[in-house]
């Protein structure tokens, strides 16, 4: 009924800078919450941004660093990822939260994207 692609990953050295993309598409009424979460290796998930119409929010440790930027007309969001650090290693996922066309609404992930920071 929906898929969530994620693009974007990659490898770069400390400093440097990623544009994740991910699109919801399918059988979508509208698109309530659009974030981004991070996993690395032996880590719990946490939640990276996620915005909610022109609201956004960021996790401590990537604020003055990451943007989050929604293209409702798409049901796309991006995360603009600047001065990169190895510690933002990780796998990113994308999660969308949804009201179907059958007005039933759901939650569905991306398969995941993996960003490694080299020192």
């Amino acid at each position: 009924q929906v898929q969530v692609v994620e693009s974007g990953g990659g490898s770069v050295q400390a400093g440097g800078s990623l544009r994740l993309s991910c699109q919801a598409s399918g059988t979508i009424f509208s698109v309530n919450v659009m974030g981004w979460y991070r996993q690395a290796p032996g880590k719990q998930r946490e939640l990276v941004a996620d915005i909610t119409g022109g609201s956004t929010k960021y996790v401590d440790t990537v604020k003055g660093r990451f943007t989050i930027s929604r293209d409702n007309a798409k049901n796309t969001v991006y995360l603009q990822m600047n001065s990169l650090k190895p510690e933002d290693t990780a796998v990113y996922y994308c999660n969308a939260d949804v009201l179907l066309r059958t007005l039933r609404s759901s939650e569905y992930w991306g398969q995941g994207t993996q960003v490694t920071v080299s020192s």
